[in-house]
């Protein structure tokens, strides 16, 4: 699974940077921005049945399908880009396409760890699990930046596809993978509309997962300044393509070191509500000073206080909603708050984007870190039950009484 995150982060990596290729300097910021929206569409449109799909079907044999059809997308990428063409329609189909089937993988990927894994070691497993995606955002991008300046955009996509081949032949070798729970009533859980919504209520009606999967959405939304760091690296810090691929693996260099300190640390974190909340809350701050620095390695410092504040959050929103929803039900919540995490930062981009276009890339960054603490503060305003929550224990007992 290590191979093929290294390879996707370098795959987005590249996306950006292939795009800022194809445009003058006047249209990049809403060409950038919109890849974040080509690629939020089909998540928005297969959350849902994916999460379903998920539920019902088999979740390893889905991995595999999902992967070969990464694996494929990958290698489309590399031929378009040895192909020399200049139109930015193909890059962003192929970006769109990537997306719909990673929209499928996540939610049967993140729902087959718990059942892998038991209950109590759970959050360590999460922990574990964000230490191997933070470092895989380390290697991907730097690894992607200096493949980029020496072979060109096509490698890192080749690359890419290459890295689905080790998860592929993993899933190959899984055996006795642990049945999932039944329904309530013994019935099969099948794809069809009366499943999707069992999902959607069960999500609306917790407010403690709700308000997790809200704070993620705007705090992401205003704060996804990723699609801008082309600028930054050629216009504004000047350090060209080495230089960017450092400034995009900036946030996953805090994230591993943030990752490692929560594996002993997590089961033993008590407040987590306000601990979550003050993640969130240094994750804006760091974004509005990231905005202002004109200092490369004031902006990666910057960079790298984001990506450890985003891992803390991150952690914490995994374990409340792995142990606060049933088995059964893992898909189709992961489904739902896939509208919400991806879909967050990726409208997220457009928007900075297209401010950028507007006002300047300076503005949008600031603006959307101060949005980001607003956001924060009117969830934990509006949300008792976040700012109170202390154990997993406490949260379904005040879930139960709000709801």
């Amino acid at each position: 699974m290590l191979a093929s995150m290294i390879g996707s982060t370098m795959q987005n990596a590249a996306l950006l940077w292939h795009v800022s290729l194809l445009v003058s300097p006047e249209r990049k910021g809403l060409a950038l921005g919109m890849v974040g929206l080509v690629k939020v569409a089909p998540i928005i449109f297969f959350s849902m049945v994916s999460g379903v799909v998920a539920d019902a079907w088999d979740r390893r044999r889905l991995m595999l399908f999902t992967q070969t059809g990464s694996a494929v997308v990958a290698a489309a990428l590399a031929l378009l880009a040895l192909s020399g063409g200049s139109a930015l329609w193909p890059v962003y189909a192929l970006a769109a396409l990537s997306a719909a089937v990673s929209t499928f993988d996540l939610p049967a990927r993140q729902a087959l760890v718990p059942m892998l894994v038991p209950r109590e070691h759970l959050p360590s497993a999460i922990s574990l699990n964000a230490i191997m995606f933070q470092t895989a955002s380390v290697v991907g991008p730097s690894f992607g930046g200096l493949l980029i300046a020496a072979r060109g955009v096509a490698w890192a996509y080749l690359i890419n596809a290459l890295s689905f081949a080790f998860v592929i032949g993993a899933l190959l070798m899984m055996r006795d993978v642990p049945k999932r729970e039944p329904s309530q009533d013994g019935s099969r859980d099948d794809v069809s509309w009366h499943a999707a919504l069992e999902g959607l209520r069960f999500v609306f009606r917790q407010p403690l997962i709700r308000s997790t999967m809200l704070l993620d959405f705007f705090a992401t939304f205003f704060s996804s300044a990723t699609a801008l760091l082309p600028i930054f690296a050629q216009d504004i810090l000047k350090v060209g393509p080495q230089g960017y691929g450092w400034l995009y693996a900036a946030p996953a260099v805090g994230a591993v070191a943030s990752s490692a300190v929560m594996v002993p640390v997590t089961p033993r974190i008590d407040r987590r509500g306000p601990v979550l909340l003050w993640a969130v809350g240094v994750f804006g701050l760091a974004t509005v000073v990231f905005g202002v620095s004109r200092s490369f390695w004031l902006t990666f410092a910057c960079l790298a206080v984001t990506g450890a504040a985003d891992t803390i959050s991150m952690v914490i929103r995994n374990i409340v909603r792995q142990l606060e929803t049933p088995d059964r039900l893992r898909g189709r919540m992961i489904g739902v708050n896939m509208v919400f995490f991806i879909g967050g930062p990726q409208l997220g981009e457009f928007e900075a984007g297209a401010v950028a276009s507007w006002l300047g890339a300076t503005f949008s960054v600031v603006s959307g870190g101060v949005g980001c603490l607003i956001a924060t503060g009117w969830v934990a305003a509006s949300t008792p039950v976040l700012r109170h929550y202390r154990t997993a224990e406490t949260g379904v007992r005040h879930a139960a009484t709000e709801t």
